[in-house]
């Protein structure tokens, strides 16, 4: 009697007719590599939002959520490729998410499930990167020209035009040096920032400081929660799998040290912006700090070439993030509508990407001009996606995979921590939907400020 058949030929067969694994998701890359697609992923413009957060929280709690959701994401994410480098040392290496989840919590529902959130969380990010690159466009412009007739939603559409034209690139793998200039823009932005602050704060100028909290019970609740989601957006990934699929096999070991990597940028760049920020702007710092940075009314609080250089790195930077959230849409485009035996680069192949992959973009350009909400965008994809993938799923796997003894710590510990972010998610969900629903009477669709 013989056993199954090895899982492995079967995987590498239907990968050879795979398009979405053959183009968009090679597996070429070194752990460095990850490490740039990771910071990428995560160390973006969102932190400008970190000092907005803390004003729902106050220092104290701030501070606590900061830290415990830098140690539980890394933990989350540490757990996940434990669980990827056991599967492909069983033959069974995952490049998909969705994938994964389906084929270790046996349930054919969790595949859909993964890529609904996925799509949440792609779409989301890939409307704030658009909105956040013209609110800088907006802002550079403004300084420049102050009764200019130029609008929000014209500048969005360059961008949109912009981003249409590098979401060619084929390739996952193919971002591996924009995400290392990435890296470097970050770390370059959040110094900048950080300086702007101090010279803000200490400068004849600067804001009366206020770090009280709502007075009203309730409404403190609320912001708190939606403080938690902004934090779990911010710290947030949802593509592991994907990233760690760029490795060149066997993977097993590389993704820890990219891991280590991002969080050394991470450690560097988001305490220093929410400290600095939240110091000198309180309980009135915007949704995104340059804004308070750069207020409408009176003189810019720093030196205008500091801002200028700062609001060019983001903007750049946000190039790197559109393309990085858009790769899993991209290799589910590219599954359905590539054939794997016509070449990458065929007529075939080549018309149907920039068709699908544009009108991708075009959407998320249109999303953002109609609806510029940045930071209540943050705080629901990052309830309603982030929370699910990064602080629920992974623990979920890992107790499945590798069925820790119940009186382990390693076993409590990660029930304990799908517990409370589950019910954070639910929270954070009703406070996020609640302050986009109240935010939304203080404009009119195609608005030319973002509401915070």
């Amino acid at each position: 009697m013989t056993g199954p058949p090895d899982p492995e030929p079967l995987l590498g067969a239907r990968r050879e007719s795979d398009a979405g694994a053959v183009f968009v998701l090679q597996s070429k890359g070194q752990w460095w590599h990850a490490g740039f697609h990771l910071t990428t992923s995560i160390v973006g413009p969102t932190i400008l939002t970190l000092p907005y957060a803390f004003r729902g929280l106050g220092w104290g709690p701030g501070f606590l959520c900061l830290t415990i959701m830098g140690l539980v994401t890394f933990y989350s994410y540490y757990l996940m490729s434990k669980v990827l480098d056991y599967c492909e040392k069983e033959g069974r290496r995952h490049i998909r998410f969705r994938e994964l989840a389906a084929d270790v919590l046996g349930s054919g529902w969790m595949y859909y499930f993964v890529i609904f959130i996925q799509t949440a969380i792609n779409t989301g990010v890939g409307i704030g990167a658009i909105l956040l690159s013209g609110e800088c466009l907006k802002i550079m412009y403004s300084e420049l020209s102050p009764n200019g007739s130029l609008k929000l939603y014209h500048f969005i559409a360059m961008v949109t035009v912009v981003m249409i034209v590098i979401s060619q690139l084929p390739t996952f793998h193919s971002l591996r040096h924009i995400n290392f200039v990435s890296l470097l823009l970050s770390l370059g932005y959040s110094f900048l920032v950080v300086g702007a602050c101090i010279y803000a704060g200490t400068s004849k100028n600067a804001p009366a400081r206020d770090y009280s909290l709502e007075s009203s019970t309730s409404t403190r609740l609320f912001n708190a929660f939606t403080s938690i989601s902004i934090f779990a957006a911010i710290f947030g990934n949802g593509i592991l799998p994907e990233i760690q699929a760029t490795l060149a096999p066997p993977a097993t070991g590389k993704m820890v040290k990219g891991l280590v990597m991002c969080y050394t940028v991470i450690f560097i760049t988001f305490y220093s912006t929410a400290v600095s920020g939240y110091w000198v702007f309180g309980n009135k710092s915007s949704s995104n700090i340059l804004n308070s940075l750069m207020p409408d009314e009176g003189p810019s609080l720093a030196p205008t070439w500091v801002l200028g250089l700062t609001v060019i790195f983001v903007l750049l930077q946000l190039l790197a993030i559109g393309l990085v959230y858009s790769q899993v849409a991209y290799e589910i485009m590219e599954q359905k509508s590539a054939d794997v035996k016509q070449g990458m680069f065929s007529k075939r192949n080549l018309i149907p990407r920039i068709i699908l992959r544009s009108l991708y973009m075009v959407l998320c350009g249109f999303f953002a001009a109609m609806l510029p909400f940045f930071g209540d965008i943050s705080g629901v994809v990052g309830a309603v996606g982030f929370i699910p993938l990064d602080f629920i799923l992974p623990m979920l796997l890992y107790n499945k995979t590798y069925k820790p003894a119940k009186s382990s710590f390693n076993y409590w510990m990660n029930i304990s921590i799908i517990i409370v972010f589950t019910g954070a998610g639910l929270l954070g969900t009703f406070s996020s939907v609640r302050k986009l629903v109240l935010d939304a009477s203080k404009f009119k669709l195609f608005s030319d400020d973002v509401v915070d």
